[in-house]
Protein backbone atom coordinates (compact mmCIF):
# COMPACT_ATOMS: atom_id res chain seq x y z
CA UNK A 1 0.00 0.00 0.00
CA UNK A 2 1.44 3.59 -0.62
CA UNK A 3 -0.17 5.16 2.48
CA UNK A 4 -0.33 8.93 1.61
CA UNK A 5 -2.89 9.61 3.99
CA UNK A 6 -0.68 11.47 6.48
CA UNK A 7 2.99 12.00 7.18
CA UNK A 8 1.90 10.65 10.45
CA UNK A 9 2.06 6.37 8.97
CA UNK A 10 5.75 7.03 9.01
CA UNK A 11 8.09 4.38 10.91
CA UNK A 12 10.67 5.11 12.57
CA UNK A 13 14.08 4.96 11.04
CA UNK A 14 17.01 1.95 11.44
CA UNK A 15 18.99 4.16 13.51
CA UNK A 16 15.69 5.26 15.72
CA UNK A 17 14.94 1.92 16.45
CA UNK A 18 18.69 1.46 17.76
CA UNK A 19 18.45 4.47 19.70
CA UNK A 20 15.68 3.26 21.35
CA UNK A 21 16.85 0.29 21.95
CA UNK A 22 20.14 2.01 23.70
CA UNK A 23 18.28 4.67 25.57
CA UNK A 24 19.55 5.61 28.90
CA UNK A 25 16.03 5.48 31.37
CA UNK A 26 15.11 7.61 34.74
CA UNK A 27 11.83 8.64 35.34
CA UNK A 28 10.80 11.51 33.86
CA UNK A 29 8.24 12.72 36.19
CA UNK A 30 11.25 13.28 38.81
CA UNK A 31 12.91 14.70 36.06
CA UNK A 32 16.03 12.30 36.08
CA UNK A 33 15.13 10.70 32.42
CA UNK A 34 18.84 11.95 30.75
CA UNK A 35 17.52 11.04 27.19
CA UNK A 36 14.07 13.09 27.55
CA UNK A 37 16.26 16.11 29.40
CA UNK A 38 18.72 15.98 26.15
CA UNK A 39 16.05 16.22 23.87
CA UNK A 40 14.02 18.72 25.76
CA UNK A 41 17.62 20.93 25.88
CA UNK A 42 18.44 20.19 22.21
CA UNK A 43 14.52 20.88 20.76
CA UNK A 44 15.05 24.48 22.73
CA UNK A 45 17.87 25.20 21.52
CA UNK A 46 17.17 24.53 17.42
CA UNK A 47 13.92 27.07 17.73
CA UNK A 48 15.80 29.44 20.22
CA UNK A 49 13.93 29.13 23.55
CA UNK A 50 14.67 28.86 27.10
CA UNK A 51 13.30 25.59 27.53
CA UNK A 52 11.11 22.70 25.81
CA UNK A 53 8.98 20.12 27.14
CA UNK A 54 8.42 16.47 25.58
CA UNK A 55 4.53 15.72 25.20
CA UNK A 56 2.73 12.58 23.60
CA UNK A 57 1.01 14.22 20.67
CA UNK A 58 0.69 17.68 18.92
CA UNK A 59 -2.94 17.46 20.33
CA UNK A 60 -1.23 17.69 23.81
CA UNK A 61 1.08 20.21 23.26
CA UNK A 62 -1.03 22.55 21.89
CA UNK A 63 -3.49 21.42 24.87
CA UNK A 64 -0.86 22.38 27.10
CA UNK A 65 0.35 25.72 25.76
CA UNK A 66 -2.70 27.37 25.96
CA UNK A 67 -3.25 27.00 29.49
CA UNK A 68 -0.25 27.65 30.24
CA UNK A 69 -0.58 31.13 28.68
CA UNK A 70 -4.67 31.39 29.60
CA UNK A 71 -7.11 31.01 32.48
CA UNK A 72 -10.41 30.05 32.79
CA UNK A 73 -13.02 32.33 30.76
CA UNK A 74 -10.41 34.10 28.54
CA UNK A 75 -10.16 34.58 24.95
CA UNK A 76 -7.80 32.74 22.48
CA UNK A 77 -8.19 34.45 18.84
CA UNK A 78 -7.05 31.53 16.21
CA UNK A 79 -7.75 31.57 12.55
CA UNK A 80 -11.16 29.85 11.25
CA UNK A 81 -9.56 27.15 9.87
CA UNK A 82 -6.79 26.26 12.58
CA UNK A 83 -5.93 22.33 13.45
CA UNK A 84 -6.54 23.69 17.16
CA UNK A 85 -10.44 24.86 16.18
CA UNK A 86 -11.30 21.86 13.99
CA UNK A 87 -9.51 18.51 15.32
CA UNK A 88 -8.73 18.93 18.64
CA UNK A 89 -12.32 17.71 21.03
CA UNK A 90 -12.67 21.30 21.61
CA UNK A 91 -10.45 20.83 24.33
CA UNK A 92 -9.45 24.47 25.07
CA UNK A 93 -13.45 24.90 26.05
CA UNK A 94 -14.12 21.90 27.33
CA UNK A 95 -10.99 21.19 29.35
CA UNK A 96 -9.65 24.86 30.08
CA UNK A 97 -12.87 26.61 29.96
CA UNK A 98 -11.39 29.18 27.32
CA UNK A 99 -13.18 30.87 24.55
CA UNK A 100 -12.07 30.72 20.90
CA UNK A 101 -12.41 33.75 19.03
CA UNK A 102 -11.91 32.75 15.29
CA UNK A 103 -10.78 34.93 12.86
CA UNK A 104 -10.99 34.41 8.80
CA UNK A 105 -7.75 32.60 7.67
CA UNK A 106 -6.75 33.84 4.05
CA UNK A 107 -5.50 31.20 1.47
CA UNK A 108 -2.01 31.58 2.36
CA UNK A 109 -2.61 30.84 6.10
CA UNK A 110 -2.37 34.10 7.55
CA UNK A 111 -4.39 36.12 9.69
CA UNK A 112 -5.02 39.43 8.71
CA UNK A 113 -3.53 41.52 11.19
CA UNK A 114 -6.51 44.02 10.93
CA UNK A 115 -8.84 41.52 11.67
CA UNK A 116 -6.45 40.01 14.77
CA UNK A 117 -6.46 43.82 16.22
CA UNK A 118 -10.43 44.11 15.68
CA UNK A 119 -10.93 40.57 17.57
CA UNK A 120 -8.97 41.62 20.67
CA UNK A 121 -11.15 42.77 23.36
CA UNK A 122 -11.54 45.88 25.14
CA UNK A 123 -11.05 45.98 29.21
CA UNK A 124 -15.04 45.93 30.09
CA UNK A 125 -17.13 43.71 32.73
CA UNK A 126 -19.22 42.18 29.71
CA UNK A 127 -15.69 40.63 28.13
CA UNK A 128 -14.17 37.75 28.16
CA UNK A 129 -10.12 39.52 28.77
CA UNK A 130 -7.90 38.51 25.39
CA UNK A 131 -5.08 36.79 26.30
CA UNK A 132 -3.35 34.63 23.09
CA UNK A 133 -2.84 34.95 19.92
CA UNK A 134 -2.72 31.30 17.77
CA UNK A 135 -0.53 30.79 14.98
CA UNK A 136 -0.24 27.84 12.23
CA UNK A 137 2.94 26.79 10.43
CA UNK A 138 3.00 25.02 8.18
CA UNK A 139 -1.08 25.57 8.04
CA UNK A 140 -2.85 22.52 7.26
CA UNK A 141 -6.62 23.46 6.01
CA UNK A 142 -4.74 26.27 4.41
CA UNK A 143 -3.35 23.44 2.35
CA UNK A 144 -0.15 23.61 3.90
CA UNK A 145 0.66 27.05 3.39
CA UNK A 146 3.66 28.71 5.20
CA UNK A 147 3.86 31.47 6.88
CA UNK A 148 6.63 33.60 6.40
CA UNK A 149 9.02 35.04 8.81
CA UNK A 150 7.54 38.84 8.28
CA UNK A 151 4.31 37.64 8.67
CA UNK A 152 5.21 36.07 12.26
CA UNK A 153 7.18 39.06 13.15
CA UNK A 154 4.45 41.35 12.47
CA UNK A 155 1.97 39.57 14.13
CA UNK A 156 4.50 39.19 16.89
CA UNK A 157 4.62 42.96 17.27
CA UNK A 158 1.48 43.83 16.97
CA UNK A 159 0.76 41.29 20.39
CA UNK A 160 3.26 42.84 21.95
CA UNK A 161 1.82 46.28 21.44
CA UNK A 162 -1.49 44.98 22.89
CA UNK A 163 0.37 43.31 26.01
CA UNK A 164 -0.76 39.76 24.19
CA UNK A 165 1.16 36.52 23.98
CA UNK A 166 1.68 34.61 20.79
CA UNK A 167 2.08 30.76 20.63
CA UNK A 168 2.39 28.80 17.56
CA UNK A 169 1.25 25.75 16.51
CA UNK A 170 4.29 24.53 14.62
CA UNK A 171 3.31 20.90 14.32
CA UNK A 172 5.16 21.05 10.67
CA UNK A 173 7.02 24.00 11.25
CA UNK A 174 10.41 22.75 10.20
CA UNK A 175 8.92 21.56 6.73
CA UNK A 176 8.25 25.02 6.66
CA UNK A 177 12.14 26.61 7.57
CA UNK A 178 13.76 24.15 4.83
CA UNK A 179 10.98 25.12 2.15
CA UNK A 180 11.37 28.91 2.37
CA UNK A 181 15.69 27.71 3.04
CA UNK A 182 15.54 30.13 6.52
CA UNK A 183 16.77 28.69 10.03
CA UNK A 184 13.41 27.92 12.02
CA UNK A 185 14.55 30.39 14.54
CA UNK A 186 13.04 33.19 12.23
CA UNK A 187 10.10 31.89 12.00
CA UNK A 188 9.40 31.32 15.75
CA UNK A 189 11.76 34.41 17.27
CA UNK A 190 8.23 36.31 17.61
CA UNK A 191 6.32 34.10 19.36
CA UNK A 192 6.44 33.19 23.19
CA UNK A 193 6.10 29.56 22.25
CA UNK A 194 5.66 27.03 19.64
CA UNK A 195 5.53 23.65 19.53
CA UNK A 196 6.64 21.24 16.96
CA UNK A 197 5.78 17.20 16.60
CA UNK A 198 8.61 14.79 16.58
CA UNK A 199 5.80 11.59 14.79
CA UNK A 200 4.91 13.76 11.14
CA UNK A 201 7.79 14.58 8.92
CA UNK A 202 10.50 13.85 11.35
CA UNK A 203 9.39 10.24 11.25
CA UNK A 204 9.42 9.25 15.16
CA UNK A 205 6.53 6.93 16.74
CA UNK A 206 5.27 9.13 19.26
CA UNK A 207 6.01 12.93 20.51
CA UNK A 208 5.91 16.43 20.15
CA UNK A 209 7.80 18.98 22.05
CA UNK A 210 6.58 22.39 23.55
CA UNK A 211 9.34 25.45 23.77
CA UNK A 212 8.95 28.35 25.55
CA UNK A 213 10.35 30.51 28.49
CA UNK A 214 11.39 28.34 31.54
CA UNK A 215 8.66 29.82 33.78
CA UNK A 216 5.88 29.07 30.49
CA UNK A 217 7.43 25.43 30.43
CA UNK A 218 7.14 25.13 34.34
CA UNK A 219 3.40 26.03 33.67
CA UNK A 220 2.53 24.08 30.77
CA UNK A 221 4.95 21.22 32.77
CA UNK A 222 1.98 21.63 35.43
CA UNK A 223 -0.49 21.49 32.65
CA UNK A 224 0.82 18.08 31.38
CA UNK A 225 0.41 16.55 34.92
CA UNK A 226 -3.22 17.49 35.05
CA UNK A 227 -3.91 16.49 31.69
CA UNK A 228 -2.60 12.68 32.40
CA UNK A 229 0.62 13.24 30.28
CA UNK A 230 3.54 12.77 32.57
CA UNK A 231 5.49 9.92 31.50
CA UNK A 232 8.30 7.65 33.23
CA UNK A 233 11.12 6.28 31.47
CA UNK A 234 10.21 8.60 28.18
CA UNK A 235 13.76 8.10 26.97
CA UNK A 236 12.28 5.38 24.89
CA UNK A 237 10.41 8.30 23.09
CA UNK A 238 12.56 11.04 22.90
CA UNK A 239 15.50 8.71 21.71
CA UNK A 240 14.21 8.36 18.40
CA UNK A 241 13.48 12.57 18.46
CA UNK A 242 17.69 12.95 19.17
CA UNK A 243 17.97 11.44 15.98
CA UNK A 244 15.39 13.20 13.97
CA UNK A 245 16.86 16.38 15.01
CA UNK A 246 19.99 15.57 13.60
CA UNK A 247 19.16 13.39 11.05
CA UNK A 248 15.40 14.23 9.60
CA UNK A 249 15.08 17.95 9.28
CA UNK A 250 17.11 18.39 5.71
CA UNK A 251 15.74 15.29 4.48
CA UNK A 252 12.70 17.38 4.24
CA UNK A 253 13.31 18.20 1.18
CA UNK A 254 12.74 15.11 -0.42
CA UNK A 255 9.25 15.22 0.60
CA UNK A 256 8.65 18.71 -1.01
CA UNK A 257 10.10 17.47 -4.48
CA UNK A 258 8.07 14.31 -4.31
CA UNK A 259 4.83 16.32 -3.28
CA UNK A 260 5.47 18.50 -6.80
CA UNK A 261 5.67 15.44 -9.16
CA UNK A 262 3.17 14.03 -7.87
CA UNK A 263 0.99 17.19 -8.34
CA UNK A 264 2.53 17.71 -11.80
CA UNK A 265 1.30 14.32 -12.48
CA UNK A 266 -2.05 14.83 -11.68
CA UNK A 267 -2.01 17.80 -13.65
CA UNK A 268 -1.50 16.01 -16.54
CA UNK A 269 -4.98 13.29 -15.56
CA UNK A 270 -7.73 14.56 -17.36
CA UNK A 271 -11.36 14.82 -14.25
CA UNK A 272 -8.11 15.50 -11.70
CA UNK A 273 -7.26 19.05 -11.05
CA UNK A 274 -4.76 20.15 -8.75
CA UNK A 275 -2.93 24.11 -7.86
CA UNK A 276 0.87 23.17 -8.01
CA UNK A 277 1.86 26.90 -7.26
CA UNK A 278 0.04 26.14 -3.98
CA UNK A 279 1.94 22.84 -3.00
CA UNK A 280 4.70 24.97 -0.66
CA UNK A 281 5.70 21.21 1.42
CA UNK A 282 4.28 17.86 1.47
CA UNK A 283 0.65 18.32 0.74
CA UNK A 284 -1.17 18.19 -2.12
CA UNK A 285 -4.70 18.47 -2.16
CA UNK A 286 -6.69 17.13 -5.38
CA UNK A 287 -10.29 17.97 -6.88
CA UNK A 288 -12.69 15.99 -8.70
CA UNK A 289 -13.37 18.45 -11.64
CA UNK A 290 -15.14 15.45 -13.49
CA UNK A 291 -18.87 15.52 -12.51
CA UNK A 292 -18.75 12.04 -13.89
CA UNK A 293 -16.67 10.92 -10.79
CA UNK A 294 -18.48 9.59 -7.80
CA UNK A 295 -15.75 10.65 -5.13
CA UNK A 296 -15.68 8.06 -2.74
CA UNK A 297 -15.92 5.09 -5.25
CA UNK A 298 -13.05 7.04 -6.80
CA UNK A 299 -10.94 6.64 -3.37
CA UNK A 300 -12.06 2.82 -2.78
CA UNK A 301 -10.75 1.87 -6.52
CA UNK A 302 -7.68 3.55 -5.75
CA UNK A 303 -7.28 1.94 -2.39
CA UNK A 304 -8.00 -1.49 -4.08
CA UNK A 305 -5.43 -1.01 -6.80
CA UNK A 306 -2.48 0.39 -3.41
CA UNK A 307 -3.41 3.29 -2.88
CA UNK A 308 -5.00 5.46 -0.30
CA UNK A 309 -4.99 9.27 0.58
CA UNK A 310 -7.85 11.39 2.34
CA UNK A 311 -11.27 12.76 1.36
CA UNK A 312 -11.60 16.37 2.85
CA UNK A 313 -14.46 18.29 1.30
CA UNK A 314 -17.00 16.60 -1.14
CA UNK A 315 -14.90 16.79 -3.90
CA UNK A 316 -11.28 17.24 -2.38
CA UNK A 317 -8.99 15.41 -1.59
CA UNK A 318 -5.46 15.46 0.51
CA UNK A 319 -1.77 13.68 -0.05
CA UNK A 320 1.05 13.96 2.03
CA UNK A 321 4.69 12.87 1.03
CA UNK A 322 6.90 11.67 3.74
CA UNK A 323 9.28 9.48 5.09
CA UNK A 324 8.99 6.00 3.31
CA UNK A 325 7.71 7.64 0.15
CA UNK A 326 9.95 8.09 -2.58
CA UNK A 327 9.58 8.68 -6.05
CA UNK A 328 8.92 5.40 -7.11
CA UNK A 329 5.74 4.86 -5.13
CA UNK A 330 4.80 9.04 -6.36
CA UNK A 331 5.19 7.37 -10.22
CA UNK A 332 2.87 4.42 -8.96
CA UNK A 333 0.52 6.74 -7.58
CA UNK A 334 0.23 8.83 -10.27
CA UNK A 335 -0.24 5.85 -12.56
CA UNK A 336 -3.09 4.44 -10.10
CA UNK A 337 -4.99 8.12 -10.28
CA UNK A 338 -4.45 7.96 -14.04
CA UNK A 339 -6.07 4.38 -14.12
CA UNK A 340 -9.24 4.80 -11.94
CA UNK A 341 -9.66 8.17 -13.03
CA UNK A 342 -10.50 7.29 -16.59
CA UNK A 343 -12.94 4.17 -16.02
Amino acid sequence: MIDLRSDTVTLPSPTMRQAIFDAPLGDDVFGDDPTVNKLQAAAADVVGKEAALLVPSGTMANLVSVLAHCRRGEEVILGSQAHIFWYECGGMSAVGGLHPHTVPNQKDGTILLEDIEKAIRPFNDHFPRTRLICLENTHNRCRGAILTPEYTDSAGALAKEKGLKVYIDGARIFNASVALGVDVKDLTRSADSVSFCLSKGLACPVGSLVCGSKEFIAEARRMRKSLGGGMRQAGIIAAAGLVALDEMIDRLSEDHANAKTLAEGISNIEGLSVDIESVHTNMVYVEVSDSAIEPEAFLEQCRQKGLDFVQTDTRTFRMVTHYGIDKSHVDNAVSILADVAKR
